[in-house]
């Protein structure tokens, strides 16, 4: 025997389903219960519909602050400010006892809840005029007529197209997350592996001169021409707990938009954000750095373009996790010291601007791609000629000191001294600037040079005991022992501990008792 309530329940889910574009949230064992979602619409974001007898008016009641509760729930997991929830009952008979009153309002849980609720009860005896309630409270028409009559095969029917619907879209949704298979993420992961074990076996990842050795982003060089270093940054890193991080993040992030976007499309996007971040870095942060930070964060950008292109699904899966995670991210970058902020908001920015090049797989945006695209350039064009350009200020001491201490090592001594002398023209110079120029015009036999810059560096640093040892050394060397031994014992008095100051000093002593 076919029962009215059933039948409407199931018309109601297919109406939801395949004509207003709800998905299922949750579907009871029993199927009698279902809970639908569309956060679109206006008039009810959320519709929960219930096939249940009823009896008295207080279950009803109690029901209703179920509901309610639930419903809170969703909309916290929505990511909603404000939901509207539909409460539909589809019963043979209505309470017992009076229960009217109990649906005239929509109800709120509490003064402060978010999470309003009307609730319709359709029964038999007034389906027709119920139903006219719904279809005013949705703004559309359901096309049910009543009198057409209906059998058990008519409901049977309306409840398999209804879930047949629900499960083809749930899978049309999961498709969009696996179209492509993860292969670059692992191929990035193993090389910043790779290159770790390198780096360690050759200095090691935290030594400075092998991390420039091995690319690592160093405005001094890349302003020399190795162009290079705004990508082999994305390789290296800086300690193992630097590369572990790195690492973890790239496997969770970078799966998952090589899913999303597909093989070729994500290493268009980790490339550009790496490209990005190590540009952003170059342009605002004058210090040394490496890391796949700045590709990573990419990955977060290419989730929030997915987010543009796709909201509703996009709140529905990643959403809200996505924004915490990124937002703890970037308030760790901005209150630790020593963290490379601007390549990872570079990153980020790169990685949005790629996936708008590349767009979604399957689905082309010429115009749009187009824009990205030109925008894109443009930015980095314009970076790139302010960035080489003498407005741009992005060398600092620390930085000179480390090439050109790189440059000594090498004994390539007219490069350190080009460098330092460059730098100290500007009116910036400090005394370990003067005190390495100095020392380079030493081997270069400039000493009456390099004395000049000494005296300026015990000028600046009247502590600066190198200075005074190697002022001891030139006039040893012009066979000036008496002011040798004068700059000889200052160095020893400020550094009692150094042997070779106290050894130069007695040589220098035996030349003037002899």
């Amino acid at each position: 025997m076919a029962f009215l309530e059933e039948y409407l329940y199931w018309r109601v889910a297919e109406f939801l389903i395949s004509n207003q574009g709800y998905r299922i949230l949750q579907l009871s064992n029993d199927q009698n219960e279902l809970w639908l979602e569309k956060t679109e619409n206006k008039q009810a974001q959320v519709v929960r519909l219930l096939h249940y007898n009823l009896d008295w008016s207080n279950w009803l009641q109690r029901d209703i602050e179920t509901t309610a509760g639930n419903g809170e729930r969703i909309r916290r997991g929505l990511a909603k400010g404000e939901l509207k929830l539909l409460n539909v009952y589809f019963s043979a008979y209505p309470p017992v006892d009076d229960y009217e009153f109990r649906l005239e309002e929509p109800y709120r849980y509490s003064d402060s809840s978010k999470v309003t609720i009307e609730s319709i009860l359709i029964d038999r005896a007034n389906a027709a005029a119920q139903l006219a309630k719904f279809e005013q409270t949705m703004g559309v028409p359901l096309g049910i007529d009543i009198a057409d009559g209906f059998t058990d095969d008519d409901t049977e029917a309306h409840k398999k197209n209804a879930l047949f619907q629900a499960a083809n879209r749930a899978k049309a949704e999961r498709s969009v997350f696996n179209y492509g298979k993860p292969f670059f993420t692992y191929l990035f992961i193993a090389a910043q592996i790779i290159v770790f074990l390198l780096l360690e076996a050759a200095g090691g990842s935290t030594d400075t001169a092998t991390l420039i050795k091995f690319g690592a982003k160093f405005n001094p060089l890349i302003l020399e021409g190795e162009w290079w270093r705004f990508f082999t940054p994305i390789f290296i890193h800086i300690g193992f707990l630097h590369l572990f991080m790195n690492t973890l993040a790239l496997y969770y992030l970078g799966t998952l938009v090589e899913r999303l976007y597909g093989n070729m499309r994500f290493l268009f996007i980790y490339m550009t954000a790496g490209l990005g971040g190590t540009l952003a870095s170059f342009l605002f942060s004058p210090n040394l750095s490496a890391g796949a930070s700045g590709a990573i964060f990419g990955c977060f950008g290419a989730l929030l373009y997915f987010g543009v292109v796709h909201p509703r699904l996009f709140w529905r899966t990643l959403g809200l996790n996505i924004f915490v995670v990124l937002g703890i991210n970037l308030a760790f970058g901005f209150t630790v010291p020593g963290i490379d902020n601007a390549g990872h908001l570079g990153g980020l920015a790169g990685g949005f601007a790629a996936a708008g090049i590349v767009h979604l797989p399957g689905k082309k945006r010429p115009v749009l791609q187009f824009l990205f695209l030109a925008v894109a350039i443009a930015t980095m064009a314009f970076s790139l000629r302010y960035g080489f350009s003498d407005k741009a200020d992005l060398v600092d001491e620390r930085s000179i000191l480390l090439l050109a201490q790189q440059h000594i090592q090498e004994e390539e001594y007219g490069k350190a001294y080009d460098l330092l002398s460059e730098y100290s023209r500007k009116d910036v110079s400090s005394a370990e600037i003067l005190f390495l120029l100095s020392y380079t015009e030493i081997k270069q036999d400039q000493l009456e040079d390099a004395k000049q810059n000494l005296f300026k560096v015990i000028e600046l640093d009247p502590a600066f005991h190198e200075a005074y040892f190697n002022l001891a050394l030139i006039y040893m060397e012009e066979n000036n022992f008496p002011e040798a031994q004068k700059f000889a014992e200052k160095a020893v008095e400020l550094n009692a501990g150094e042997e070779s100051y106290q050894k130069t000093l007695n040589q220098i002593n035996h030349f003037l008792s002899e």
